[in-house]
């Protein structure tokens, strides 16, 4: 079984949950807020860093997608579940509150996704240099 990479998932959740840890006793809240998510961003920032320097060999990266695969979707479920029953304990603001969250994302994807066309492709011409942009059918 691939284990590359599980330091660097590891202290990038451990950071998370401190951060989170921090944030909700700065806000006054006895709960971690947003630890999953400062995990996820350091965990991609700090792998694209490394990719960048070359400092991750190929096992490390293979090993890195392998964890991602199967720690991403696990703790974004959990933390979904544990929203929802908070949600539904907190009342109809807080499931109308999410509620708009996601109807308006969904309403904002196509607008963020209509920035290039599927049918054309960037092109580099290798001799001069130039880019062309071709319809592709």
């Amino acid at each position: 079984m691939v284990i590359f990479g599980v330091a660097l998932l590891s202290i990038c959740l451990l950071s998370g949950v401190f951060f989170g840890d921090l944030l909700g006793q700065i806000l006054g809240i006895d709960a971690n807020v947003g630890g999953v998510g400062f995990a996820m961003l350091m965990l991609i920032l700090l792998v694209e860093y490394l990719k960048k320097k070359d400092k991750l060999n190929k096992q490390t990266q293979e090993g890195l997608g392998f964890w991602s695969g199967m720690y991403i979707p696990i703790v974004i479920a959990m933390s979904a579940q544990q929203n929802v029953v908070a949600a539904l304990d907190g009342g109809v603001l807080a499931i109308v509150a999410g509620v708009s969250v996601v109807l308006i994302s969904w309403a904002i994807v196509p607008l963020l996704s209509r920035g290039g066309s599927l049918n054309t492709t960037l092109e580099t011409d290798m001799a001069g240099g130039e880019q062309h942009v071709r319809n592709i059918r």
